[in-house]
């Protein structure tokens, strides 16, 4: 076999030379590595700095480097020989990270580490070690060690499963169109979609499926009120007991997730999951989250009541729907939309074409936080689609990089997010940049070339570059608390969200709009329909977000191993207080919950509000200073990472702790 390209010391992978057979080779290298470095720090007899926490970090970083491309390639070009290999290194690794999070050796050199007269990110470094050894059970006695260890492995499967389940659930439906009047009230560019995911599949006419394009297109256009239905259903009863094909359900994976996640936190000497997870956020606990949810939901509420009678009357009058089901409710608001307001989502559309709205974002970028995203073509990609950016400052160095993967296709799992590459990490003479993958799923280019967006996909653009600009302007050398890592999760959402808020601002748009015909910005009459429609069902979509951060939460405070995770209980008991829609009996949301069953956001999910909250009141600061405000949001959040708890930095940003007056106006609520 050739060398393995997972395990070459290059700034950047090497995407188009790696296969599935150099997975499992690779995974048995870089933990050999792991484990020669750990046994060296606890032969020596120096508890210095560099000696126990440097040569950690470093060990750290190489496994980093080495695995990210391949866990990154399973979720953006996955396949049947990647997901079986995939699934095995992934085993290995689990069971290698339980086993280096549980070395008491490590646990006791960084205890006899004097980090005084180090840097006060050297300090926090060693905290948040000493407190995630804790937390993955160092302390524990060794038969409780060992179950803890086998949990953690467990859970790791059952989260790739799920996540595989999801995304071959979404590829296995579809309906093949013929008759182009089943799609009337679709919008040209919609239709176009459609037929491209037809002639995938050698097929004439149009394909509807459940990838995010197709979703959204019929369930927002579609005037055939039983294609919605028949879609609406296929999408929210993915991989479930309620599924046409029940080979995928994922609700025997939720019952064993959640059990372990309880017999985790046990062991730990947590009453529940979700007290064991609130242990690395801002939040003090459980029902503080809960607390504020509610406030939320009690303002939000007569809101959204009366939203939903005037959706409900306009349905019946406009449409004679009788009774307004959830897969009206999207078709319905659009209409609703364009005859308040006069927007049109597709004559938006047509302003913002990808490469436009590109232009305007690094625009953005470079006003903001004074650096510059440079395009490359010589870099290595796992597609066509994909872009790469170098990002140079202001004295022209290359000081970070990011991949731009922005359309949905086959073999890639759903929805936006960004992930790590490379962190920055300064090892000697050696500076490693740091390096993200921003990826979306925004509707491919048609036939004439051209991919256009609608505003909802520029404000998710945004957001994923402030996770992405939170990862690449750090300036902590230290991979562990350098950009996103050891974070607080609920304020790790603060960067995205704050970024959210430009697509809203009027010379932002207007760097970010070009119509595709005539290159024309964004009119100003087009611009004031849109803000005057800002908060249009805002009620209902604060809601729905209450609905899903408090049914997560209550899942796992209220675990009950005798009962088990009496998931859609837990759920309907969490409708009947907070939704004012209430979805069909049959339907399984909880079984494509990605976030919280396969990611990263388990009793977690507030984070978004939560994040929403100080985005927010930063974004006032914004708003009231301009410039001087951006300059210090890099240098006081951006910069830091987790080298000072996320409080200490909006603090230092603000000025004061964070106040929920901006929140609540955004939403249209009174404070």
């Amino acid at each position: 076999m050739s060398p393995n390209p997972l395990l070459a010391d290059h700034d950047l992978p090497d995407f188009a030379a790696i296969r599935p057979e150099h997975l499992v080779p690779a995974v048995t290298g870089l933990i050999e590595q792991g484990r020669a470095a750990a046994d060296a720090i606890a032969g020596s007899n120096i508890r210095d700095f560099d000696s126990v926490v440097l040569a950690s970090e470093r060990a750290g970083f190489a496994l980093a480097r080495g695995w990210s491309p391949a866990g990154h390639l399973h979720a953006v070009a996955d396949t049947p020989e990647y997901r079986a290999a995939y699934a095995q290194a992934q085993t290995m690794l689990a069971e290698y990270g339980m086993e280096a999070a549980q070395d008491a050796r490590l646990y006791a050199a960084y205890a006899l580490v004097d980090a005084t007269g180090q840097s006060p990110a050297a300090e926090r470094a060693v905290e948040l070690a000493l407190r995630d050894f804790r937390l993955a059970g160092v302390a524990l006695e060794d038969e409780a060690k060992a179950r803890y260890r086998q949990i953690g492995v467990e859970l790791n499967q059952l989260a790739t499963e799920f996540s595989n389940a999801v995304l071959d659930a979404t590829e296995a439906w579809s309906e093949h169109v013929t008759d182009e009047a089943l799609l009337d009230g679709l919008p040209d560019t919609a239709k176009a979609i459609l037929a491209g995911y037809a002639a995938e599949k050698d097929l004439d006419g149009w394909l509807v499926t459940l990838r995010e394009p197709s979703v959204q297109a019929v369930l927002t256009h579609a005037r055939n009120r039983d294609l919605r239905a028949r879609l609406y259903r296929a999408y929210t009863t993915r991989a479930s007991d309620q599924a046409a094909d029940t080979s995928l359900d994922n609700g025997p994976r939720i019952e064993r997730i959640m059990a372990l996640r309880h017999e985790a936190a046990q062991l730990l000497g947590f009453s529940d999951a979700a007290a064991r997870s609130v242990e690395t956020k801002m939040t003090q606990s459980a029902d503080e989250a809960l607390a504020f949810l509610a406030d939320l939901a009690r303002r939000a509420r007569p809101l959204a009541e009366a939203e939903l009678a005037e959706a409900r009357e306009f349905a019946a009058e406009r449409f004679g729907i009788a009774e307004l089901m959830p897969w009206d409710t999207g078709f319905v608001a659009e209409a609703l939309r364009r005859e308040r307001y006069g927007v049109d989502r597709e004559a938006i559309r047509a302003y913002f074409p990808l490469p436009r709205v590109m232009q305007g974002t690094r625009a953005l970028i470079r006003r903001l936080f004074n650096v510059e995203l440079v395009e490359r073509d010589d870099v290595s990609t796992w597609h066509a689609d994909v872009r790469f950016y170098d990002v140079v400052d202001a004295a022209g160095a290359v000081v970070a990089g990011v991949y731009l993967d922005l359309h949905a296709r086959a073999g890639k799992r759903g929805g936006a997010w960004m992930d790590v590459c490379r962190p920055r990490f300064r090892d000697a003479d050696r500076f490693h940049r740091p390096v993200a993958y921003l990826t979306c799923n925004f509707p491919p280019a048609t036939a004439d070339g051209s991919a256009l967006l609608a505003h909802g996909d520029v404000v998710t653009l945004l957001h994923e570059f402030g996770h992405v600009l939170h990862h690449l302007l750090t300036e902590v050398d230290l991979p562990s608390i350098g950009g996103i890592s050891s974070v607080e999760w609920d304020a790790v959402e603060l960067p995205s969200q704050f970024m959210e808020n430009f697509a809203w601002d009027r010379a932002t748009l207007a760097e970010l709009s070009g119509h595709v015909a005539t290159g024309e910005p964004l009119p100003d009459a087009m611009f004031a329909q849109m803000l005057a429609a800002r908060r249009f069902q805002a009620g209902l979509f604060l809601l729905r977000q209450v609905e899903f951060a408090t049914f997560d939460l209550r899942l796992h405070r209220d675990y009950d191993p005798a009962r088990g995770a009496r998931v859609m209980e837990v759920l309907d008991a969490v409708r009947s207080e907070v939704a004012v829609i209430v979805p069909p009996a049959w339907n399984r949301f909880p079984h494509g919950f990605s976030h919280i069953f396969a990611g990263g956001y388990a009793a977690g999910y507030y984070s978004y509000l939560w994040a929403e909250l100080l985005s927010a009141d930063a974004f006032a600061a914004f708003a009231a200073e301009g410039q001087p405000a951006g300059e210090r949001f890099r240098r006081e959040v951006l910069a830091r990472g987790a080298s000072r708890s996320a409080s200490d930095n909006f603090r230092a940003f603000r000025g004061r702790a964070p106040e929920p007056d901006a929140l609540l106006r955004h939403h249209g609520l009174a404070a």
